[in-house]
């Protein structure tokens, strides 16, 4: 594996990166870093093509802006092209995980010159609501939704960063498969659900007696060394401009994604017990008139490519190699 520092959009950018050929990015999603991909690397260049996993903006090595409104959509997918400009290539097949799918999305949406086609897994294309989406998300005198409670900046950083291996312990086991069934309504303690206002989002997740058998010690560590150099800021300043990109996206109205895409979701998703999601996920097509698929990945929870690796480098290289032959 090969790592290196490159400039994207006036970024110092750290990427992650393997083999040679057609050009493959994969974008992480929260709370990871490149780390999340390690699986995807190896596999993708030994399958012959160029594989580049970036510390997204705010994460890991690469760079992290403290103006807030520098974490947009627009700033991210721009960092993506960048990242394209960097490496002297004119376009590439996007992966992404989590809010890399959100990123992969609109990266598709807005520059199908330079992106090829897209996979997602977890997050699918989704409407523009007609209000600003923190006016959405429930709340009430004891609890609110983890993304308003992730608003207001500090709060979730002093709660997340006072111990961050226990942090990043108790929600990477808490969106597995390892941590139970995910089905509506089920009380199975979700990082990404309510949270109390008494106990923060860390207090009812569990601290696992051991890792599951897809994250070793050594990968907890990479993670845990990632965000002690970082923070938790950074990611968590993606959430803050939700409302902004709503406010740009108005502007995109009736645009499509139209380039082929692919996408893909664990069977235990935590994002699956959110109401409606089905129904979302089945009205994809209208809005990627290209999606070729849409693949439930069993036995598995929220973090696919790490989680179940093989089946998730098998989809990404069946798609990759249907769009370069053309089929």
């Amino acid at each position: 594996m090969s790592s290196r520092k490159v400039n994207a959009n006036g970024l110092a950018m750290h990427v992650e990166e393997r083999g040679e050929g057609p050009l493959i990015l994969l974008a992480h999603g929260f709370p990871e870093t490149s780390h999340a991909w390690r699986h995807q690397l190896a596999a993708l260049a030994a399958a012959g093509f160029h594989a580049v996993a970036p510390d997204m903006r705010g994460y890991g090595e690469t760079e992290s802006p403290s103006e807030i409104n520098r974490y947009s959509t627009l700033d991210l997918v721009g960092d993506l092209v960048g990242l394209l400009d960097s490496l002297e290539r004119e376009n590439a097949i996007l992966v992404g995980n989590d809010w890399g799918s959100t990123i992969a999305w609109q990266a598709a949406l807005l520059r199908p010159d330079r992106f090829k086609g897209v996979v997602a897994i977890g997050v699918p294309m989704m409407d523009n609501p007609p209000v600003p989406p923190t006016t959405l998300f429930p709340e009430t005198p004891d609890a609110r939704f983890y993304l308003l409670h992730f608003q207001e900046p500090g709060v979730a950083e002093a709660e997340l960063e006072r111990d961050i291996e226990a942090t990043l312990r108790k929600i990477l086991f808490a969106a597995s498969r390892d941590a139970g069934p995910r089905q509506p309504g089920d009380d199975t303690p979700n990082p990404f659900s309510m949270v109390a206002r008494d106990c923060g989002l860390l207090g009812p997740l569990p601290m696992p007696a051991r890792l599951p058998a897809w994250l070793s010690e050594a990968d907890l560590a990479r993670y845990v060394a990632a965000f002690a150099r970082s923070g938790f800021r950074g990611g968590l300043n993606y959430y803050r401009n939700l409302d902004a990109n709503w406010n740009y996206q108005r502007a995109l109205a009736g645009l499509k994604v139209q380039v082929p895409a692919l996408y893909m979701v664990g069977e235990q998703d935590v994002g699956l017990s959110i109401p409606g999601m089905q129904e979302v996920i089945a009205s994809m097509p209208r809005l990627v008139p290209e999606l070729r698929k849409s693949v439930t990945i069993a036995d598995c929870g929220h973090w696919a490519p790490q989680e179940k690796p093989d089946e998730v480098t098998a989809a990404i290289l069946d798609f990759a190699r249907s769009i370069h032959s053309g089929t």
